[in-house]
This record gives structure tokens, sequence and C-alpha cells, in this order.
């Protein structure tokens, strides 16, 4: 544990509120997916359906542009996932600051639905590298939504975790700096238009299936595999 988590995470428990309420609140914004990112895919959504004024090839160019934007912002959603996993697996096991009994007075009692928390390495926060992908996109396509996206990302999705012991800050920023490192990379135009090119060609071709594995997609994301998740862990673990 370095200096810099020990002060930030003081620091969040003294500027906190003392109560119970605000705990629960938390707790309600750790939990539901409404603030997990539910907001941050309907954005995606209005993103890829958003109408464009300008007029002839510079329409059809901006459209084509917004769409390749929310096919990388999903993709660098699913790759962030995939890092941050295969980054807690090799990287020393680090038992998240709820667990350590140095800290546990940092943190207020919370009832927070995580079955694998005690088995899974804190470092790097995959909520982290998701979501502030996912904004990061959002703001290529539209600089207003994005700043919102990328507050939403770090104000309710990161900074709860820390306030309530899920994460040391360190996994959080590892997470927001890898999430948005994954999207500026995957923007490049060549890999961006190389990436989408056969994806946005099938959506033409074939828009009934595209759009029903769009929502299937939109769902696990929202949910982060979290069924599956504890599927898998019940498999390692529980066998």
């Amino acid at each position: 544990m370095n200096v810099f988590d020990t002060w930030l995470i003081a620091l969040i428990h003294n500027a906190a509120v003392p109560s119970r309420g605000f705990v629960h609140l938390v707790e309600l914004v750790v939990d539901m997916n409404l603030f997990k990112g539910l907001i941050l895919i309907a954005m995606l959504w209005w993103i890829w359906f958003r109408p464009v004024t300008s007029s002839g090839q510079d329409s059809a160019a901006v459209r084509q542009y917004h769409r390749e934007i929310v096919v990388i912002a999903i993709a660098s959603g699913f790759i962030a996932l995939l890092a941050g996993r295969l980054l807690a697996h090799h990287l020393p096991f680090r038992l998240r600051p709820m667990y350590v009994p140095e800290l546990r007075a940092y943190f207020p009692e919370a009832n927070v639905d995580e079955p694998v928390l005690r088995t899974w390495s804190s470092f790097p926060s995959d909520h982290s590298m998701l979501w502030c992908a996912v904004a990061m996109g959002i703001f290529f396509a539209s600089r207003p939504a994005g700043i919102y996206a990328l507050f939403h990302a770090i104000v309710l999705i990161g900074l709860p975790r820390i306030y309530l012991g899920l994460h040391y800050p360190t996994d959080v920023l590892a997470g927001i700096a890898l999430g948005i490192g994954i999207v500026c990379v995957m923007n490049i135009r060549a890999i961006r238009t190389r990436f989408c090119a056969p994806i946005l060609a099938f959506a033409q071709y074939s828009p009934g299936v595209f759009f029903g594995a769009a929502f299937v997609l939109s769902f696990e994301l929202t949910t982060q595999f979290s069924e599956l998740r504890v599927l898998a862990h019940e498999m390692i673990h529980g066998m």
C-alpha cells in the first residue's frame, strides 16, 4: 500500500457525510446498473441514430464516423474487460482494501452484491477501464456528451468504489488511463476504418440480426457479464 493510496483514502473518508443514509445512497449507486453504465450505453445508441445536420457527402461521412465511434467504443469496452482480467491474473494479487484489517476503519459497513470480490485482485479496476473507454468514445463523437460521460464514469462509477473499499485509488486511476488509452488506439483512423468496415457492412446487409446482437451486447456490457462471471466463478471454485 503506497502513501498516495493511504492519503486519498483518508481524504475521502474525512470528506464523506457520516450518516447511514449517505452510505445507503452510495451502495445504490454502486449496485444499480442505471448508474454503472446503462446511461452511457444509451448515449452510444443516441450517437448511432443522432440526426446529422450537414448536407450531401459530408452528412454521409459524419454519420459513418459516428457509427464507427460506436463500434470502437463497444470493442474497446470488451478489450478493456479482457485486459483487466489478464492484468489481474498475471500481476501480484492485491486484496480489496475493504478486507485489509489496517484499513477497515476507513470504510463504512456496506452491503455490496459482489460475490467474487475476495478471489479477484483489485488492480486494475475493470469498471473504470470499461466505462472510461466507452465515455472517451462518446467524447470523440460529441464533446459535450463526452464530458458528461467521463464525469459519470469517474464520479459515479470510480469514486464510490474507492469510498466503499472495493478499490484503491491507484486501481481506479490505472483503469481510467488504460481504458482511455485503449479507445484512443482504436480510434487511429487506419485501425478504426479497417476494424469497423465488416461490422458496418453487416449492419446494412442484415439489420435485424445486427440490432438483435447489439441489444444483447448492450445488456451484457451494462451488467458487465455479471451472471457469466458468477457462473465461471462457481465452475472454477465450486466444483
